[in-house]
């Protein structure tokens, strides 16, 4: 079977999902038996464009580059949205990587359910609809006999959600404790060498790290999202953003990243869920770390996220949270999960 596949959103997410496919197409076939053909495109900003039989992704990543419309590439289908995109291609698997609305889950949490609704499973990276909607997008899905799946949503291509669903499974999780912000940890990281906030902040803007306005990762609104996701999809929770207590950095000085040192600890800005009986609780906040804690040595833009579980005890997993090819390939794993799913 060749899969067809229809991408929302064509950012940097988007295209380095085609940019792995399109390097890595014999290797998938040779090694996992995974075809794959994308039959539509389609971007708020760049346009949109679909063809039953495949479209060229050298062509569509070029015409990106290029910062050209997305309909140049030739097709009939100029003034599609998204919405019609995904309901009248022949996908069988719709990627949705658009920007995320973490107050509404829209518009993607409406691309998710067209999806399902016609047919097609679901990948994505957008935290929006898993924080918000899990569980309604999740039953949709099982109705369906469809899949919806997040990989992508906490840690970038870093696995958590499917490590704790395939090779933690077994164990009774009790507590989820990470990074989950690259900025935050990058800012933290340099404010130790005695460089204060607003130097490092221009910084990771300057770099990438970090947005214009950077409200969404200092103020830990971007932890919160994935916290929510962690409590409710990894935990099996029902909490909602709006309930979960949250702080991020800006009130740490250098007095306070000095005294932690002399006490043997480190800030961090860690996102905890917690389970005490049939009481869950979350939090998003600045802690200091105890240095001998594998949390403390996360250094830089990398997140980790540590398990405490009950046959293990605790498991902790470190890798990068962020980046055109990382997530790009988070994209990739739980496609290739939808593969061997339907190959068993």
């Amino acid at each position: 079977m060749k899969y067809k596949l229809a991408l929302i959103g064509f950012g940097t997410v988007g295209q380095g999902l085609c940019e792995i496919l399109a390097s890595k197409r014999e290797y998938l076939e040779e090694t996992y038996g995974f075809k794959w053909d994308v039959v539509a495109v389609s971007d708020k900003l760049k346009g949109s464009v679909c063809a039953r039989g495949g479209l060229d992704v050298k062509r569509l990543l070029e015409l990106a580059k290029a910062g050209k419309a997305l309909e140049e590439y030739g097709g009939r289908m100029k003034g599609w949205d998204a919405i019609r995109t995904i309901r009248e291609s022949n996908a069988d698997i719709v990627c949705e990587m658009t920007y995320t609305d973490i107050k509404t889950g829209q518009p993607a949490t409406d691309h998710c359910r067209a999806a399902l609704q016609t047919g097609k499973h679901v990948v994505t990276s957008n935290k929006g609809p898993a924080a918000l909607y899990y569980r309604e997008l999740s039953a949709l899905a099982k109705k369906k006999r469809l899949r919806f799946l997040i990989e992508g949503t906490v840690m970038s291509g870093t696995p958590v959600i499917n490590l704790s669903r395939n090779e933690l499974a077994g164990n009774t999780i009790s507590a989820v404790r990470g990074i989950l912000n690259g900025t935050t940890n990058f800012i933290l990281t340099n404010m130790e060498a005695g460089r204060p906030y607003q130097e490092v902040l221009a910084e990771a803007q300057k770099l990438g790290y970090a947005e214009a306005d950077p409200t969404a990762d200092v103020e830990g609104h971007d932890a919160l999202a994935k916290v929510t996701i962690l409590a409710n999809v990894v935990m099996g929770g029902d909490l909602k953003p709006a309930n979960i207590p949250c702080q991020g950095i800006t009130k740490i000085t250098l007095d306070d990243i000095e005294k932690a040192r002399a006490d043997g600890k480190r800030w961090k800005l860690i996102g905890e869920v917690k389970r005490d009986g049939k009481k869950l609780t979350a939090s998003v906040g600045p802690q200091q770390i105890d240095l001998a804690h594998p949390l403390a040595g996360v250094m830089g833009a990398k997140n980790a996220v540590t398990f405490t579980t009950d046959l293990l005890g605790d498991v902790t997993v470190i890798g990068p949270g962020a980046g055109r090819k990382e997530t790009g390939f988070s994209i990739l794993t739980d496609i290739l999960d939808i593969h061997r799913n339907a190959k068993e």
